[in-house]
């Protein structure tokens, strides 16, 4: 069974953190297996769990998933426009891939960005990370350029992928 829900107590604070070292831990494995980057993922974390609240509702939304009882994954969107979100820090463990689960997390997050009346969801995305772009793709994204509002620096814009979806 699974299950989707909103961040609400200091417990599901705590998942989320462990899920935000992992992908953190992960990404940060590939990006320097990839490409020769790597990041400060430690200040990267505790930047993220400072900043939690703009994941918050009526704006954004900070989704967990449980898969049988256990922590399967998490994705974000924070407001980066007056009509637009972004996905940020979309991971599912590797051993709960292919159960659908990162399916229904965008569909959650796609679900809140039309309560929030937005008119596009946007998200950049290593270039490595094919399946989440056929995932991503499969609603509806589309690449396109680099947007403003995108946390990558500009000198790493060629190792990522900038994608948008129109709601």
């Amino acid at each position: 069974m699974l299950s989707i829900y909103q961040v609400r107590t200091e417990e599901d604070r705590v998942d989320v953190r462990l899920l935000f070292w992992e992908y953190l831990q992960w990404a940060n494995s590939r990006l320097d297996e990839e490409y020769g980057i790597h990041f400060d993922i430690a200040t990267m974390l505790e930047q993220d769990m400072l900043e939690l609240d703009k994941y918050s509702p009526p704006v954004g939304c900070l989704m967990l998933a449980r898969y049988e009882g256990q922590l399967a994954g998490l994705a974000c969107m924070r407001k980066i426009r007056q009509d637009s979100g972004e996905i940020k820090r979309m991971y599912v463990r590797p051993a709960f891939r292919k159960k659908g689960i990162g399916k229904a997390l965008v569909e959650a997050v796609i679900e809140q960005a039309r309560t929030n009346e937005y008119s596009t969801i946007r998200l950049d995305s290593a270039r490595f990370m094919t399946s989440a772009h056929s995932l991503y793709r499969s609603f509806g994204f589309a690449e396109i350029e680099p947007y403003a509002e995108s946390e990558i620096p500009p000198d790493l814009h060629e190792h990522w992928i900038f994608m948008e979806l129109w709601l």
